[in-house]
C-alpha cells in the first residue's frame, strides 16, 4: 500500500511540475506587460499636450533684441510640461493687419474702415485654424495699434468687435477655448496716479459676452499694479530706476522683468476667474 500511495504521490507531482509556469517565462511575461503600459502611458502623454495660442502686437510677441519683451515669451515658463505656447503676436500689428497680412490697403472706404485688397487670412491664422484642436486656448490681445486714424492699422470699433468676435468662434468650432483681453496699458500718469489709456474696452466685452467667452481687463489690472509700484509720478525717464527696470526706452514696451510682471497678472486672472487652464500653472 505505501509503494503505491508513493507511484501516486510521485504521479501527481510530475503533472503539477508539467502544468506549472516557467518562473523565467512569467518574468518576461510581466516585464512585457509593464513596458507596454509604460508605452502607453508616454503615448497618452505625448497627446496629452495642451496649446495656448497667442494673437497680438508687440506688448505680447518674442523679442527680437533685448527690449522689448512681449508678456506671452513668459507665458510657458509659468506652467508644467503639459501645456505648450505658440506665440504668433507680431509687433506693430492691429486685429485687422494680423489676420489679413498684407491685404490691408492705405485706403479708408466710404464706411470708415481700411479696404481690403483680398479677404484671403495670413499664414499665422491660417495656421492656427488648422492646427488648434479641441481642449487648446486661444489668447487673443489687441487694441493698441488699432487706435491709428490712417490705414493700415485703423480699426473702427464695431470692426474691431466682429473681428474679435470671429476669431472667438472660430475657436470654439474647434472645441478650443478663447480668452479676450484688453489692451495692456502703457504707463501714462495723472500726478501720482497711473491712469487708464487703451481704448476698445466695451468692444472686448461685448464680443466675450457674445460668444461666453472670459475677458480678463489686462488695462486695468496693469494700471493697477503700475499703481502698487508707486510708478507716477516719474520725470519720463525710461533708463532706470523702477520705470526702467520695467519699462523700454518708452512708456509702452516692457524689459524682460516688466514681462514677467505682466504675465504674472494674466496667470492671476486666470485663478480668480476660474478659467480651468489656471489648473496646470506650477
Amino acid at each position: 500500500m505505501r509503494k503505491v500511495l508513493l507511484s501516486i504521490v510521485s504521479a501527481l507531482v510530475t503533472s503539477l511540475s508539467l502544468i506549472a509556469p516557467n518562473p523565467a517565462s512569467a518574468t518576461v511575461i510581466g516585464a512585457t506587460g509593464c513596458n507596454a503600459r509604460v508605452a502607453n502611458a508616454a503615448a497618452t502623454a505625448a497627446v496629452a499636450t495642451t496649446t495656448v495660442w497667442m494673437a497680438g502686437d508687440s506688448t505680447m510677441a518674442n523679442p527680437s533684441a533685448t527690449c522689448p519683451v512681449g508678456w506671452a515669451t513668459e507665458f510657458d515658463s509659468l506652467f508644467h510640461s503639459n501645456i505648450v505656447v505658440n506665440n504668433l503676436a507680431v509687433a506693430g500689428r492691429s486685429i485687422q493687419t494680423w489676420l489679413y497680412e498684407g491685404n490691408v490697403t492705405s485706403t479708408i472706404g466710404s464706411n470708415g474702415e481700411c479696404v481690403l485688397s483680398s479677404t484671403t487670412y495670413s499664414s499665422r491664422w491660417q495656421q492656427m485654424l488648422t492646427d488648434m484642436k479641441a481642449g487648446d486656448y486661444l489668447f487673443i490681445q489687441f487694441g493698441i495699434n488699432d487706435g491709428s486714424t490712417t490705414c493700415p492699422r485703423h480699426v473702427g470699433t464695431a470692426r474691431y468687435q466682429a473681428l474679435m468676435t470671429m476669431m472667438a468662434q472660430a475657436a470654439l468650432a474647434r472645441g478650443a477655448h478663447p480668452v479676450l483681453l484688453t489692451a495692456v496699458a502703457a504707463i501714462t500718469c495723472s500726478g501720482s496716479t497711473a491712469v487708464k489709456n487703451r481704448g476698445f474696452v466695451s468692444q472686448t466685452i461685448a464680443a466675450g459676452a457674445a460668444t461666453g467667452s472670459p475677458v480678463i481687463d489686462l488695462q486695468t489690472l496693469s494700471v493697477d499694479y503700475y499703481n502698487s509700484l508707486g510708478l507716477c509720478p516719474n520725470n519720463g525717464d525710461y533708463t532706470s530706476g523702477p520705470v526702467g527696470q520695467f519699462f523700454c526706452n518708452d512708456h509702452t514696451h516692457f524689459e524682460a522683468y516688466g514681462a514677467r510682471r505682466i504675465a504674472r497678472l494674466v496667470t492671476g486672472a486666470l485663478r480668480t476667474q476660474n478659467i480651468p487652464l489656471a489648473g496646470s500653472l506650477l
